[in-house]
């Protein structure tokens, strides 16, 4: 099984945002929307449901109207597949090349890859700058963008709120606890600061370890895990911990894989 995590450009138009759920079905495992990073990270199993979803995006939402907190070079920003048990690392870049083609032929959308050739953020620092897309136009599609597609390891989102915290204090702790294995940005939303993050690491480095880091410098108001979390990074922490750090078995993925199985076994 290939997982998709794909990161939409859009965390305010719900309605649109459910429409399209509705459209793709029983392949959305979890949809995550927040109106400050104007963002909504769609999980989803198999590859097939990532080109519907690319679709779809791309005739609903104009990059021109956005205005979010979050980095981002197009409608559908990120697109990183994942390789899960009984699959390889190599099938999810055949997956990721895939894409890529789709989105350049049918859409006219650029990519940028990432994975063995460059990490993310490389992507963000240099797209057309002095980063030409790897597939599709030279220039960016004039609605939707490019897009930054990816073959990757299981990552965790994760966000956390500070209390009585400026900017500053965001983005410096956010500097203190980045590493190769952290990922972080320290952003305003609205009145409250918060440090999100991207766990890339997540068996060495897990949402405990980053929220008792993050206490040591600044009162936290609270805890976000985005989108879904393997079942072993939980059953690492103490399960006293969870409901403070925002973790649940329903949380995970192989909860959501599970209970999709069963509705489509059900329709049969």
């Amino acid at each position: 099984m290939i997982e998709c995590v794909i990161n939409i450009s859009e965390g305010r138009k719900l309605d649109a945002i459910d429409e399209i759920k509705k459209a793709i079905g029983s392949d959305v495992l979890d949809i995550h929307s927040d109106f400050h990073h104007h963002r909504s990270v769609f999980t989803l199993a198999g590859t097939s449901a990532s080109r519907r979803l690319a679709e779809l995006s791309s005739q609903r939402f104009d990059l021109r109207e956005h205005v979010g907190v979050h980095p981002r070079i197009g409608i559908i920003d990120v697109v990183p597949f994942v390789p899960l048990e009984m699959s390889t690392f190599e099938q999810a870049i055949d997956a990721r090349n895939e894409f890529a083609e789709f989105a350049a032929s049918e859409l006219g959308i650029p990519s940028f890859v990432y994975g063995p050739e460059r990490d993310l953020p490389e992507i963000r620092k240099r797209a057309f700058i002095d980063l030409s897309p790897d597939f599709g136009p030279k220039t960016a599609h004039p609605t939707s963008g490019a897009i930054c597609v990816g073959a990757r390891q299981i990552l965790v989102a994760y966000n956390v709120w500070l209390k009585n915290a400026t900017i500053e204090d965001g983005r410096r702790i956010a500097r203190e606890i980045r590493s190769p294995q952290v990922r972080t940005l320290g952003l305003q939303l609205g009145s409250e600061i918060q440090v999100s993050m991207n766990l890339i690491s997540p068996d060495e480095v897990g949402p405990d370890f980053v929220f008792d880091e993050i206490a040591k410098r600044a009162e936290i108001a609270r805890a976000e895990l985005v989108g879904l979390a393997p079942a072993r990074v939980l059953a690492q922490i103490q399960k006293t911990r969870w409901a403070e750090l925002d973790l649940s078995k329903e949380k995970t993925i192989e909860w959501c894989l599970a209970t999709r199985n069963r509705a489509i076994q059900n329709l049969d």
